[in-house]
C-alpha cells in the first residue's frame, strides 16, 4: 500500500506563497549574511575602521543574534507570530538602510546590532509560523528540508556572489539589497498568514528573560574575546535561569520541555553540527589561501560548487525523514559530516591535495545538510503549536551561537601550534573526534523509550 511518504506534497496557491515569504525571509538572511562577510575589509575601510576592528562588524550582529533568539522565539508564542516577523522585517529594513548610509563606525555598528536582533526575532518567528501552518508529518518534514537547503544555499550564494556584487557596485550594495525583499514580504505577508491565536492571560517570565538572554550574551562575549569573568558570569546566570524556571508559573522555556530527549538532543546535535561545520569552512578557508596561496575568488568556487549541489540534500533529506525516521537520518548525516573531514586531516602543502579536499566537500556537505534538516525536524517535534515558537526559538538560537562560537574555539585549537598547517590538522581532528563522538550519544539519546526500558532492564 502507497503511504503519503512516497507521494510528493500538494500546496495550494495561498501555501506556495506562504512558502515563497517565510522560506525567503531565511534564504534573504543567510545570503546577506555571507555577502558581508567576503566584503569586510571594504566595509571596514568604507567607514573608516582599522584591521582589529573588524571582527567586531561580525560579532555587533552575532551577540544579539544569539543571544535575543531564544527570547524572540518565546515572545513570538505569547504576543503573535506574525506580529514579530513583520516587526522583524521592518527592524531590517531600517537596519540595512542605516547600514548603507554608514559614514563611521559607529552607525556601522549600530546598523549590525540591529541586523542582528532583527535575526533573532525574524528567523524563529518564520520557523514557528511554518511548523504551525504545516501539521507534523511527512509534508512538514519535506518543508523543512527545503528550508534547510535555502539555509545552506543562502550562505553558499552569498559567498559566491558577494565580492562579485561588492566589486561592481559597491559594499553599501551588502546592505541594500535587503531593503527591496523585505517590502515585498512586508506587503505580501498579511494577505497570505494569519495571526496565531493567543494563550489567554500569560504574562512573561520577566526574571528568566533577563537571565537568559544575560548568561547567552556573557558566554558568547567570554568565547569571542576569550574573556573569562564573563565566562563565570554567563554561568551563573543561566544557573540562576534554570533555578526560576523551575519556580516560575509561567516560565520562558519550561524544564519540562528543555528535558524533552527530542529537545535536548535535537539540539545538542544542532550545536555540533553548525560549531564543527562552520569551523571547518573556517579552517579551510586558512588552507587554501594561506597554505596553498589560492585567491578569495578561487576559494569561494572551491567551496561554493559543492555547496549548490548539496542543497539537494535538503529535499531528499524530509524524505529520508519520512522512511527511516529523524533519529536513525540525525546520526547518518552527522557521521557523514564527520567522516568526510576526517580525509582533511592529512592534506599536505601541495595543490594535488585538491584531489582530496573537492570530493570531500561534496560528501561532507551533503551529510552537513541533511544534519541541519534532521536537528530541526528532531527540535521541533511532537510539541503542541502553542509551544512551538519556544522550539523554533531553541533550535535558531542553537544554530546562532554554534556559528558565532566555532570558529573561536577551533581557532583557538589550531594556535597551539607553531606551524600553521599543523595546527589546521590539530583542530580537524578535534573536530571529527567531537563530532564522532557525538553520533553516539545522540544516538544513545534519542532511543525510544520502549528501547530505554529494555536496556536498563538487561543491564540490571
Amino acid at each position: 500500500m502507497t503511504t503519503d511518504t512516497t507521494l510528493p506534497p500538494h500546496f495550494s496557491s495561498k501555501q506556495r506563497l506562504i512558502l515563497l515569504v517565510l522560506l525567503g525571509a531565511g534564504f534573504m538572511l543567510s545570503v546577506d549574511f555571507s555577502i558581508l562577510n567576503v566584503g569586510l575589509p571594504e566595509v571596514g575601510a568604507g567607514v573608516g575602521f582599522g584591521l582589529t576592528g573588524l571582527p567586531w562588524i561580525t560579532s555587533a550582529y552575532a551577540l544579539p543574534a544569539a543571544g535575543f533568539t531564544l527570547l524572540f522565539g518565546r515572545l513570538a508564542d505569547l504576543f503573535g507570530r506574525r506580529r514579530l516577523f513583520l516587526s522583524g522585517m521592518v527592524l531590517l529594513t531600517g537596519a540595512s538602510l542605516l547600514g548603507g548610509f554608514a559614514s563611521n563606525p559607529e552607525m556601522l555598528l549600530t546598523a549590525r546590532v540591529l541586523q542582528g536582533f532583527a535575526t533573532a526575532m525574524t528567523i524563529p518567528a518564520s520557523l514557528s509560523l511554518l511548523t504551525t501552518t504545516f501539521t507534523e508529518g511527512p509534508t512538514r518534514d519535506r518543508i523543512l528540508g527545503l528550508n534547510g537547503a535555502l539555509l545552506s544555499g543562502g550562505f553558499t550564494v552569498g559567498a559566491l556572489v558577494g565580492g562579485t556584487l561588492v566589486s561592481l557596485l559597491s559594499w553599501r550594495a551588502a546592505f541594500f539589497i535587503n531593503v527591496p525583499v523585505a517590502l515585498v514580504i512586508l506587503l505580501l505577508t498579511p494577505f497570505l498568514i494569519s495571526e496565531s491565536s493567543l494563550p489567554d492571560r500569560v504574562k512573561l517570565d520577566l526574571p528568566g528573560a533577563l537571565t537568559a538572554t544575560g548568561g547567552l550574551l556573557a558566554v558568547i562575549y567570554a568565547i569571542i574575546e576569550k574573556h573569562i569573568p564573563s565566562a563565570v558570569v554567563g554561568v551563573l546566570l543561566l544557573a540562576a535561569f534554570w533555578t526560576i524556571e523551575l519556580r516560575s508559573p509561567a516560565p520562558l522555556a519550561p524544564v519540562r520541555i528543555l528535558k524533552r530527549p527530542t529537545v535536548k538532543w535535537g539540539n545538542y546535535a544542532g550545536l555540533v553540527v553548525f560549531t564543527m561545520e562552520t569551523a571547518m569552512i573556517f579552517l579551510m578557508t586558512l588552507y587554501l589561501q594561506k597554505v596553498l596561496g589560492f585567491s578569495p575568488l578561487t576559494t569561494g568556487l572551491i567551496f561554493g560548487v559543492p555547496g549548490l549541489a548539496a542543497m539537494a540534500a535538503g529535499v531528499i533529506a524530509g524524505r529520508f525523514i519520512g522512511r527511516f525516521g529523524n533519529r536513525k537520518v540525525l546520526a547518518m548525516g552527522l557521521s557523514v559530516q564527520g567522516l568526510a573531514t576526517l580525509p582533511l586531516v592529512f592534506l599536505g602543502a601541495d595543490r594535488v591535495a585538491l584531489a582530496v579536499l573537492i570530493p570531500a566537500l561534496f560528501i561532507g556537505f551533503f551529510g552537513h545538510v541533511t544534519s541541519i534538516v534532521a536537528y530541526t525536524v528532531t527540535g521541533t517535534s511532537g510539541l503542541a503549536n502553542e509551544e512551538q515558537g519556544l522550539a523554533t526559538g531553541l533550535t535558531s538560537m542553537t544554530q546562532q551561537v554554534a556559528v558565532t562560537v566555532g570558529i573561536p574555539i577551533l581557532s583557538s585549537v589550531a594556535a597551539t601550534q607553531s606551524v600553521e598547517l599543523t595546527g589546521i590538522h590539530l583542530a580537524l581532528s578535534v573536530n571529527v573526534a567531537v563530532t564522532l563522538v557525538s553520533v553516539v550519544f545522540i544516538w544513545f539519546g534519542l532511543r525510544p523509550r520502549g528501547e530505554r526500558h529494555t536496556a536498563t532492564y538487561a543491564l540490571g
